[in-house]
């Protein structure tokens, strides 16, 4: 397992958050499983949206908060956005169908990875949000080699100067 250390950037709005989204979509991998961590409004969910639609994904994008998952179509494969803040216990997981969903996802989103713990593949990349003044510190970290390229070439599409820390 392959841990690049913590980036931390400073997103000062939405659209620098949609930025980062594009970086991370234009950058990839395929198969990609992205953790999103973060206290309730940190905005892991608007991060996963921007990335969802810089992936093409037209029309409602909606948070998996209620429903657990999402499911979105993508060019290639398929998108699994899920949302474990109300699960009461990662066993809860057996019941969604997750082996149907690890064969047929390309790219997995996944806000409160923690709830999940066990149950849920692996991760490439982790991204923390915090609430910083009125934008969001993002810090970045990868578990895989596929994920250590994935945020090095997303930072550098984003524009974050080398060895942010």
């Amino acid at each position: 397992m392959a841990d690049s250390g913590d980036t931390v950037l400073l997103l000062a709005d939405a659209e620098a958050s949609a930025r980062l989204g594009a970086a991370l979509a234009a950058t990839r991998p395929s198969p990609a499983v992205l953790h999103l961590e973060g206290d309730l409004g940190a905005g892991k969910s608007t991060l996963a949206r921007a990335l969802l639609r810089a992936l093409g994904v037209t029309g409602s994008i909606r948070s998996p908060t209620y429903t657990l998952v999402e499911r979105y179509p993508l060019a290639v494969g398929e998108a699994a956005h899920l949302d474990l803040y109300r699960l009461g216990d990662a066993g809860e997981l057996d019941f969604l169908g997750l082996d149907e969903l690890q064969a047929a996802a390309d790219l997995w989103l996944v806000e409160w990875p923690e709830r999940g713990a066990g149950h849920l593949p692996a991760a490439d990349l982790v991204l923390r949000l915090a609430i910083d003044g009125s934008g969001r510190r993002l810090s970045g970290s990868a578990s895989s080699a596929a994920g250590a390229a994935w945020w090095a070439e997303a930072l550098q599409r984003f524009g974050a100067p080398t060895g942010s820390t």
